[in-house]
């Protein structure tokens, strides 16, 4: 069933001028197919789409239809078997240990180590009353609220409110406070969002007394990013870091004090000049009321990084990209000449995620190397964690049309699978593809699967399969 956004058919007359008022907005919203409005305002839509039925403008058969529809999809969702869905055995589980336990490691396996210059991280090991531990300056807009640990739609719509429901949770600062020791963790945000305020109002009237604080530490943890926001809100124009940030940064990077810059934020905000100032960067996204916790025990070594990057990470503002771009939609400033074969220019690419340990691929193999419409394919690749410790390593297989009637994307992801590994541990991570899988939209608007060649590639290996 079809339902509208938030007031959308009052947006026909209100916004588009489409319509001359209300009723003339629900007779062609709902002649052209809506099942369900989404009336915030008034009560007036059901006496109005009655009177559009009498009078003959909207088709009973259009009533039954929608009905039809609506009630469909409540019996496939079991409504009527258990209307009261927030009552009973429904949700014993919510909030309890055994959620929040997955709710951590889900933060854990999602946070994504983008740069760890020498070493740095992790981190020396906390103060445990055996003497001085490291010395953390926590410092940034998000070092010490909940809201931008948990965006917008969660606690409240723009999650403004979202620390005064989320207090029994750590902010990143407190999360490293109790695993550092708080009497080794400093905090001077130097950059404030102000409270309860909108998405982009910050203050930065603090960043000498940040600067000052750092002269003590032996790290600095500079947490930026964004506050919380949705929809029009959070709309942008421009999608570098804020002045006051940036500011931020800098002025700490003058200190000589390593950086961890911790990106805090719902989309990716540029930073290429605030890379090369940090040793160490990781990309926490939105991850939730456990987040601060997961980055503490991953800074601390406690557990290791195996997220990787869900999007390409630009570096600057018109070197927008998706991994999937097609050949001929990349091109070479240089010159004015199209450069087929040049790497775009991105600050990571997706995919992109370190660890504190290393792996290496090898012996990949498939079953079908000559392959029909409606088979499956198996692929096969051995995975060793070269490194010293276990670790998680997210395995991706990737496929590319060789020679197509339509220009190709340049890669396509195909399946994924995440493997724990000893140090040292050698694992055989198998993939089923359907052949359909490598299918693409044609001129007709139908998915085809041409015969020719397609390259599948997992790491830095690669081999070519044939379909017939």
């Amino acid at each position: 069933m079809i339902v509208t956004d938030w007031s959308d058919i009052n947006n026909l007359y209100k916004r588009e001028h489409v319509a001359r008022d209300k009723k003339d907005a629900i007779r062609i919203a709902i002649n052209a197919g809506i099942d369900m409005s989404m009336d915030p305002y008034d009560l007036k839509f059901c006496t109005l789409l009655k009177e559009l039925v009498q009078e003959g403008k909207v088709s009973q058969s259009r009533i039954d239809d929608a009905v039809r529809r609506i009630l469909l999809m409540k019996y496939r969702l079991g409504l009527f078997d258990q209307p009261n869905t927030g009552k009973g055995k429904a949700y014993a589980d919510f909030g309890s240990v055994q959620f929040a336990k997955v709710a951590l490691q889900a933060a854990e396996e999602s946070i994504i180590l983008l740069k760890n210059e020498s070493g740095l991280l992790p981190l020396s090991a906390a103060a445990d009353g055996g003497g001085r531990g490291l010395r953390l300056l926590v410092t940034g807009p998000n070092a010490n609220q909940m809201r931008c640990l948990n965006g917008g739609w969660s606690y409240t719509w723009q999650g403004n409110l979202t620390d005064r429901y989320a207090q029994q949770y750590n902010t990143i600062y407190e999360a490293l406070s109790n695993r550092f020791g708080s009497g080794n963790v400093v905090i001077e945000q130097g950059v404030t969002y102000i409270p309860e305020g909108g998405y982009q109002e910050e203050e930065a009237s603090h960043i000498d007394d940040a600067v000052r604080a750092a002269q003590n530490v032996d790290v600095i943890i500079a947490c930026v990013g964004e506050n919380s926001y949705t929809e029009t809100v959070g709309n942008l124009s421009d999608l570098a870091l804020s002045d006051n940030q940036r500011r931020l940064v800098k002025a700490l990077a003058q200190t000589g004090k390593p950086i961890v810059l911790v990106l805090n934020e719902g989309r990716p905000r540029l930073i290429n000049d605030l890379e090369p100032l940090c040793q160490a960067v990781i990309d926490i996204l939105l991850p939730g009321n456990y987040g601060a916790d997961a980055l503490a025990r991953l800074l601390a070594g406690d557990t290791n990084f195996s997220g990787r990057l869900p999007y390409t990470y630009p570096r600057n503002s018109a070197d927008l990209t998706t991994y999937d771009y097609r050949v001929s939609e990349h091109c070479d400033r240089m010159a004015g000449a199209y450069d087929y074969d040049a790497t775009v220019n991105v600050q990571w690419p997706f995919g992109y995620g370190l660890s504190y340990t290393t792996f290496a691929y090898s012996n990949m193999r498939v079953d079908k190397p000559r392959f029909s419409k409606d088979d499956i394919l198996t692929v096969s690749i051995d995975v060793t964690n070269t490194g010293n410790r276990e670790g998680k390593e997210s395995v991706l297989l990737y496929s590319s049309d060789l020679v197509a009637s339509l220009t190709p994307e340049n890669r396509r992801l195909r399946a994924f699978e995440k493997v724990m590994l000893q140090p040292q541990e050698t694992r055989t991570v198998t993939f089923s593809l359907p052949a359909k899988d490598l299918a693409f939209v044609g001129t007709d608007g139908q998915w085809v699967l041409e015969e020719g060649d397609f390259c599948l590639t997992i790491g830095s290996e690669q081999l070519t399969v044939t379909c017939e």
